[in-house]
């Protein structure tokens, strides 16, 4: 449709062959038909490119780095510059999106005062080919930065930004960031702009083992301190309670580490500090358990 504003899709690649047609393809197959996909290669050493560049869609653009990104954030911010769109949507390689995501989602940035739109998530485990939605509570919208702090609901599949609210540098994604990149800008926008939301899922973010959010979980920790001190010294986000809701994640997941790495004595004492909460319980048993099975594989 003529009326249909512009919406950017930028996609980051790097070595990601395997899922990559299943992302393209939910990208085509958008009822809503005014996008362009910013397709970001990262320097690739496989069939990227190659798959990439074998659709004959001019919606698809295709650019590649002079040199190699460790920091997926930084990265992202390249392909931001080659966006034309009056939105911009994010989509991993290894995700994809429902037909009528983008349909459903647009029309709620008829409001002025929206500067992102988010939706729930089907997460697809592919080992087990088993779903199951990520929030069954009702998502929170309006001006819901301190929602996010207590309990952060935004899927990275799901997620519309409005662009002038990006051309703004403070906006940008942290180039210093490589796991907590969605979760910084997007309380940071949600602290400045109202937030609306799709409440069922309008995609799939695909658990597959190798997902670097689940692999560098001793860097999402350090991130979040590096993070959780910056915030402490802004001026806004000093003056919000919620702030502290990230100092308790920040030790529920050094404790999971420390009982993952068999680090039981500071596991005990992190459980220990640890404020009372469902939370706390699902430590304290997932501590006994660890130290049962220990036990038990010494007597043999």
């Amino acid at each position: 449709m003529k009326n249909e504003p512009l919406v950017s899709i930028i996609m980051n690649c790097y070595n990601g062959e395997k899922y990559l047609r299943d992302a393209i393809n939910s990208v085509i197959s958008q009822k809503y038909n005014n996008w362009e996909l910013i397709f970001w290669d990262n320097l690739s050493t496989d069939k990227s490119s190659e798959i990439f560049n074998s659709y004959k869609d001019n919606r698809l653009k295709y650019y590649c780095a002079q040199s190699h990104s460790n920091i997926l954030y930084k990265a992202k911010n390249y392909a931001l510059e080659k966006t034309n769109g009056d939105f911009i949507a994010f989509l991993d390689v290894d995700d994809w999106w429902l037909p009528n995501k983008l349909e459903r989602q647009i029309p709620l940035f008829k409001d002025s005062e929206v500067g992102l739109v988010y939706g729930n998530v089907w997460l697809f485990f592919e080992k087990e080919n088993k779903k199951k939605i990520y929030r069954k509570k009702k998502l929170p919208k309006g001006k819901i930065v301190n929602d996010l702090l207590y309990d952060y609901s935004i899927g990275s599949p799901t997620y519309v930004v409005r662009k002038k609210f990006l051309n703004d540098p403070k906006f940008n994604f942290n180039n210093n960031f490589h796991i907590i990149g969605d979760f910084d800008l997007n309380v940071r926008l949600a602290y400045k702009y109202k937030v609306d939301c799709i409440q069922d899922p309008v995609a799939y973010a695909r658990i597959h083992g190798k997902n670097e959010s689940l692999l560098k979980k001793d860097l999402e920790i350090k991130e979040l301190k590096i993070w959780f001190y910056e915030m402490q010294k802004n001026p806004n986000f000093s003056l919000l309670k919620s702030l502290n809701e990230i100092k308790k994640k920040i030790l529920y997941l050094e404790t999971k580490q420390d009982i993952f790495n068999g680090k039981i004595k500071e596991a005990f004492f992190k459980t220990i500090n640890y404020p009372f909460s469902i939370k706390k319980l699902k430590l304290a048993i997932a501590l006994i358990s660890f130290k049962f099975k220990l036990l038990k594989l010494r007597k043999y």
